[in-house]
């Protein structure tokens, strides 16, 4: 905090990363919430990975769709618009009838998630650019609430698995939370319109290597990252692997080593070069994934989610964090980064369900392989551009 300016700037951080906190509990709920839904409403593998995409789908198009509104309506009008479908999305959850109001609440969720995460990384970056050590600080607040919620689930559903339409009550009363909490975020919208005059509006950032490397690299990431978060309960309740509430507890111990990979990170990223950090998880999410994959019993999945966790925890805020420069220079970097990004969490999901449907949801899930050889080529080959950038930079 010693690192912020201003009294204001303190008061934007604080606020931000308790809505961010917020939003990780509306958003990661959609996974946890997923088997109850299918088994309540009667879907099947295929519509469930349809929806399950049709967030990510709300994620893209508000990723980029609020951080143009917000040029004209002002970051606050912007962020308090999109973020009350969190509320209005779950209300839909437990009311509306037919697969397809289904689809359009779970497509709201999407388009609350991706405007918060616009909000949050573009505040964070500009009060701190550059600083993974701000940024992951603000993604192990999205952990903290991401594990909480299906400790909750558990505690709801225990006895009665009906306790899941409490859950969703739980929900709309955070949505209303979150909304107030952006609400509170002090901007001066004088100084954000003075800022982006300032930057260069143009796309030349699209001549920039490193915008690609860092693009397709949280690409595939999130590939992964939905395809598992999405995926990972109905899997282990499906194949039998696991119970319904040792499956939910799992989805926890997944996001609580997110958080201590995610504060690990943070506490290195003064110390360490980012890159080599970069590279160290990228080698263990490969291998932790591989682990979780082979894993047939219940000690050796616990130590696959949580090596995998705690792995994966970094590569998406100290990967934002390289396009800090970008993100300053053009003000309309960020958005289509986080927009082709987000193109990964829409495709996995669906591929996912398609192939779950047809052959089983194990062949499904080993799917993701695919995707995380090919992020840890990527993340070698922006370590490599990263050091042959920083020499340049010395000779």
């Amino acid at each position: 905090m010693s690192y912020l300016k201003t009294a204001e700037e303190k008061k934007q951080l604080c606020f931000t990363y308790l809505a961010f906190m917020l939003n990780g509990v509306l958003a990661l709920s959609i996974g946890s919430l997923l088997p109850f839904i299918r088994e309540a409403k009667g879907l099947n593998y295929a519509f469930a990975g349809l929806i399950v995409s049709l967030h990510s789908v709300g994620n893209l198009a508000s990723s980029f769709a609020s951080g143009t509104l917000a040029v004209f309506l002002g970051r606050k009008k912007s962020i308090l618009l999109f973020n009350a479908c969190y509320a209005i999305a779950y209300v839909m959850i437990l009311y509306g009838n037919g697969n397809l109001m289904l689809a359009l609440a779970f497509l709201m969720t999407g388009l609350a998630r991706g405007a918060s995460s616009n909000f949050g990384n573009y505040t964070v970056n500009s009060i701190a650019p550059g600083r993974a050590g701000f940024l992951n600080a603000l993604h192990a607040m999205f952990s903290i609430g991401a594990f909480s919620f299906p400790i909750l689930l558990t505690l709801l559903t225990r006895t009665n698995a009906e306790g899941w339409v409490y859950a969703c009550y739980f929900m709309i009363a955070m949505g209303v939370l979150s909304w107030i909490l952006y609400f509170l975020v002090p901007i001066s919208e004088s100084e954000v319109k003075t800022s982006e005059k300032k930057n260069d509006t143009g796309v030349g950032f699209f001549r920039e290597p490193l915008f690609y490397l860092c693009t397709f690299t949280l690409f595939f990431y999130l590939c992964a990252e939905q395809g598992v978060i999405g995926w990972l309960i109905t899997y282990f309740v499906d194949t039998g692997l696991l119970s319904d509430a040792l499956s939910q507890l799992m989805a926890s111990v997944l996001w609580v080593m997110i958080l201590a990979g995610r504060l690990t990170v943070a506490a290195l990223s003064g110390k360490v070069k980012k890159e080599k950090l970069l590279l160290v998880m990228g080698f263990g999410f490969v291998g932790f994934f591989f682990w979780l994959l082979f894993s047939k019993s219940t000690v050796p999945i616990v130590i696959g989610i949580m090596g995998f966790g705690y792995s994966m925890a970094g590569i998406y805020p100290t990967t934002v964090s390289f396009c800090g420069g970008l993100i300053q220079k053009y003000s309309m970097a960020w958005s289509f980064i986080l927009t082709l990004a987000s193109l990964g969490s829409i495709l996995m999901p669906m591929i996912i369900g398609r192939i779950a449907e047809n052959v089983g949801i194990a062949y499904g899930m080993s799917s993701i392989v695919v995707v995380v050889l090919i992020d840890l080529a990527l993340i070698m080959a922006l370590n490599f551009y990263i050091r042959r950038h920083q020499e340049a930079l010395t000779e």
